[in-house]
């Protein structure tokens, strides 16, 4: 009996130990992307191409996929919120519920998984690629940092990517919501004044939890599927990091998420 306590000791110390291995990781990479950011000669010709080649891979081939879910979310959840709260007699709340639910809280999460699922998870697969095949061992041998070539591009294309998408996810969703409802004759006003309503029901702090919110998520979202990637091991496979990387990307999601929510509360 003794043993087996001691063996579930020993395996929960030792999962502890490597989750705050990883958080500590992240933290320390992310001011270091901050501090090589600002430092002009960290951008070199090669740091260049990479950040516009990952742009352009986060934020242009991530529109279709952002259309298409904020389309789903302005049908299934703006367009069903506005026709229940007016069956109820509630219309009244409806621009307040819609900027509190949708705008702070579901639009942040969704373009972070489509992010995760979408450039996340390829960037993880190429850069666990590379390390398990000793080619970072190379670069490094060659002059090339992988820190800087690999890591600082990326988390701020994506950052730049996830705020973007948001906005963008934002409209779009509000947008469909309010032409469903329009045409169906439950909301006569003007869509603008629709919007207008929207921004006028949110708070101040607000406006810098939100944004906040999209940038913090691509940002961490970015650095932690590509540390996952360097830290690997030589027991690990594409097979074990995937799900690696997924799930502490989602983590990463969810805290940052709650933590600007309670923060800004």
């Amino acid at each position: 009996m003794i043993e087996k306590i001691r063996a579930f000791l020993h395996g929960l110390g030792a999962m502890t130990r490597r989750q705050l291995r990883f958080s500590l990781m992240l933290v320390g990479v992310g001011w270091g992307v901050l501090r090589e950011a600002i430092r002009p000669n960290s951008w070199r010709r090669s740091v260049r191409m990479e950040y516009r080649h990952s742009l352009r891979a986060a934020a242009g081939g991530g529109i279709v996929s952002t259309l298409v879910v904020s389309a789903l979310t302005g049908f299934g959840i703006v367009a069903q919120t506005i026709y229940w709260l007016n069956v109820v007699g509630m219309e009244a709340t409806t621009d307040s519920i819609l900027a509190t639910v949708l705008v702070r809280e579901i639009a942040p999460v969704l373009v972070g998984i489509i992010l995760l699922g979408r450039n996340g998870m390829l960037g993880l697969t190429q850069i666990g690629m590379l390390t398990m095949g000793g080619q970072m061992r190379t670069f490094e041998a060659e002059g090339i940092d992988p820190f800087l070539f690999f890591m600082v591009p990326r988390a701020l294309a994506m950052t730049l990517a996830s705020f973007a998408l948001g906005m963008l996810f934002s409209i779009v969703s509000l947008s469909v919501g309010y032409i469903v409802c329009w045409a169906e004759n439950i909301v006569t006003q003007s869509i603008w004044s629709f919007l207008y309503d929207i921004l006028r029901a949110l708070e101040p702090r607000d406006y810098v939890s939100i944004p906040l919110k999209f940038l913090l998520s691509g940002f961490f979202v970015s650095l932690s599927c590509t540390l996952t990637g360097m830290d690997v091991t030589r027991d690990d496979d594409i097979a074990t990091l995937m799900p690696r990387g997924f799930a502490r990307g989602i983590m990463v999601l969810m805290v940052i998420n709650v933590a600007l929510t309670v923060g800004f509360a």
